[in-house]
């Protein structure tokens, strides 16, 4: 668990440890204003009117200032606290990441982008970090601190290349590479080591026979990007865009010494050798007070265009308390942030959403209230409006904290023309409260005019919890409530409509949603005694063939166990279904043989913390992903049979055919 474990995080992880911990962290999270008594007046000491957008730090003198005077502010209140024998606040819950910041001091487009995705994003467009890539004739895997590549044209099924995920000269230990972007003849792996430079980008070369080879890499001064749904990177055409936070102590003699900052690695680099990437004139504050309690935390966006050889990045920081969840639509990056200082207290202003629009204007931002539960909360609509579901208990999908998002649910309609320098706080009239589900584990996703909701199992073991599954018409506030005999772990769309997966404790469900005037509830496949294989959004994928047809494969575990399981366990197999009109019919499996595999002699990111398994569509062929394997599929009569199977795994390359 990155959290606790990173370095660490590959060592004894359970459910037990991780959910209590994740649990244990709600109870410091501050219970945030309700939806309905927020004003519509301007944040405390505002007497100005507000600009459009925030005001960067002019100078590096007037930003040191600015942390002197919150170091004085901080002095004073402790001195209260103590005449007023207040007691002690609760313990931050960012204690070990300011800890981690500090001993980091010390020590698409392209060919891909051309051809058809084979990754489930949240938006067309908008490709996701991930752990397989489409490259011309060949797919790009990262796996267990490796690249490979398979070749698939000609109709081919053949392992390539192969090559550690970093440089010849680093040792990759305490290092997690988690996700890899593909730009023209460009592979992007992103990582995070604790022993060098906090993110760690490393470039590598692919022609068009596969074959792969180191370039570079890059060390970027941050804090640990995880979450156990988002991901940290986007690429829209060659850019390389992603978020980074970097959580700061006022008290430091040196202030910039945490500030975000690249170098070049190689052999014998030193700290001394980092460059500073954002100066204080593109470092922006709200125009309302700060709380440095808590700590403080840079949310920082870094575009690199992956174009240019030598790697060029420019980077815009917001200045903002702790808690994050971020969203990138085509236009802008937004970052929800809360204030974890505000424990037990009804505050108006415990969280400040920032939007930083990708064009490179200047960022803007907004009071608001509660928290998003994770990425999925969010839509950035056509009729210039965010449209985001929050909930009053609530800090962000950093690490676990989305899997334990708790308390009233509101869907918040903000208008993108109220964004302003961070002086005023959005209208209580923008929030509209929503009912709240029973149960824990939250999903949410937005699917056409609709945005869809319910509690299942989780990381947790299956619970047999029926669940109610809440529509609600964004357009208009119209709410259903239709009843499933199954919790919801995973919503997803389908074409115009949705589906819904989810546990009955015994055997997994898919049921399908049509999302008319009003949802109704279809159809239903049971799979019996089985449960999901993988928990990412990407291990999900459907390919349509028609207005409303097209097939959908999905990752399973037989017999079904609990879901953080899949952090050390392969899927079994991949499950494929056939839509027509919203009805299911199975179409058959295929599946891993893992009593084959063989010791790969990991040496680094030996969890697959971002999965193993993923179902691919691929010119008319059917694939999956399972582990070091590669199976393909064809259909017969109707039903899925393997044609054949590679294994590429190191020192591997045997290939086997289907009866």
């Amino acid at each position: 668990m990155k959290s606790f474990a990173r370095p660490a995080r590959a060592f004894a992880l359970s459910v037990t440890s991780f959910i209590f911990a994740a649990i244990a962290t709600v109870f410091v999270i501050s219970l945030l204003a309700a939806w309905a008594g927020r004003p519509v007046s301007s944040a405390p000491g505002s007497k100005e009117p507000a600009k459009k957008t925030m005001r960067a730090f002019g100078s590096e003198e007037e930003l040191k200032n600015y942390f002197r005077r919150l170091l004085e502010d901080r002095k004073r209140e402790l001195a209260r606290g103590r005449n007023n024998n207040t007691g002690n606040p609760p313990a931050a819950p960012n204690a070990a990441l300011n800890q981690a910041a500090s001993s980091d001091a010390k020590s698409g487009e392209g060919l891909a982008g051309k051809d058809e995705s084979i990754t489930n994003t949240q938006h067309a467009g908008v490709d996701e970090g991930g752990i397989i890539k489409l490259h011309g004739d060949h797919l790009v895997v990262l796996r267990r601190g490796r690249l490979f590549t398979v070749a698939i044209g000609d109709n081919a099924l053949k392992p390539i290349s192969a090559v550690d995920a970093f440089g010849p000269d680093i040792n990759p230990r305490y290092t997690w590479y988690d996700e890899m972007l593909v730009s023209d003849d460009t592979v992007a792996v992103i990582g995070y080591s604790y022993e060098r430079g906090g993110t760690e980008v490393g470039l590598f070369n692919i022609d068009r026979a596969g074959s792969l080879s180191y370039r570079s890499t890059y060390h970027l001064r941050s804090n640990d990007y995880y979450s156990s749904r988002n991901y940290a990177s986007r690429l829209i055409g060659s850019k390389l865009i992603f978020y980074t936070p970097l959580y700061l102590s006022p008290y430091s003699a040196d202030p910039f010494a945490q500030f975000p900052a690249v170098r070049k690695w190689h052999k014998g680099a030193t700290p001394a050798e980092f460059q500073r990437i954002v100066s204080a004139t593109h470092i922006y504050r709200p125009e309302r007070p700060l709380n440095p309690t808590y700590g403080l935390a840079l949310h920082t966006v870094t575009v690199c265009d992956l174009a240019q050889n030598d790697f060029k990045c420019e980077a815009t920081a917001v200045l903002g308390p702790a808690g994050r969840v971020f969203y990138v639509s085509p236009e802008s990056v937004y970052v929800w942030t809360t204030d974890w200082s505000r424990y037990g207290q009804q505050s108006k202003e415990s969280s400040t959403l920032y939007r930083m629009p990708l064009d490179g204007s200047s960022p803007s931002a907004i009071g608001v209230s509660g928290s998003p539960v994770d990425q999925f909360s969010f839509l950035e609509s056509e009729d210039k409006h965010l449209n985001v579901l929050v909930r009053s208990n609530s800090a962000g999908d950093g690490m676990w904290g989305a899997e334990v998002a708790a308390g009233d649910v509101a869907l918040m309609r903000l208008p993108l023309s109220s964004f302003n320098d961070g002086s005023q706080n959005a209208s209580s009239w923008i929030y509209h409260p929503l009912p709240k589900p029973a149960g824990y584990t939250f999903q949410n996703r937005f699917v056409g005019n609709y945005l869809l909701y319910g509690t299942g199992s989780g990381w947790g073991a299956p619970q047999n919890n029926k669940a109610n599954l809440y529509a609600v018409n964004w357009t208009n506030g119209d709410t259903s409530e239709l009843e499933l005999k199954h919790g919801v772990d995973r919503i997803e769309a389908l074409g115009s409509d949705a589906i819904v997966v989810g546990t009955d404790g015994q055997d997994l469900h898919f049921t399908s949603v049509h999302l008319g005037d009003s949802p109704e509830l279809v159809d239903e496949f049971i799979r019996k005694g089985a449960s999901q294989g993988e928990l990412r959004s990407q291990g999900f994928f459907y390919k349509p063939d028609g207005t409303d047809s097209g097939m959908l494969g999905l990752p399973i575990s037989v017999p079904g166990r609990a879901g953080y399981e899949h952090l050390f366990q392969g899927s079994a197999a991949i499950l494929f279904l056939r839509n027509q009109s919203l009805h299911f019919e199975e179409l058959g499996e295929l599946g891993a043989e893992s009593d084959k595999a063989v010791d790969d002699g990991c040496r680094a990111s030996c969890v697959d913390w971002y999965g193993n398994s993923r179902p691919l569509f691929v010119r008319g062929r059917v694939l999956a992903l399972l582990g070091y394997e590669i199976v393909e599929g064809s259909l017969e009569d109707g039903r899925m049979r393997e044609t054949r199977r590679i294994n590429y795994a190191p020192q591997r390359t045997q290939v086997t055919r289907g009866d």
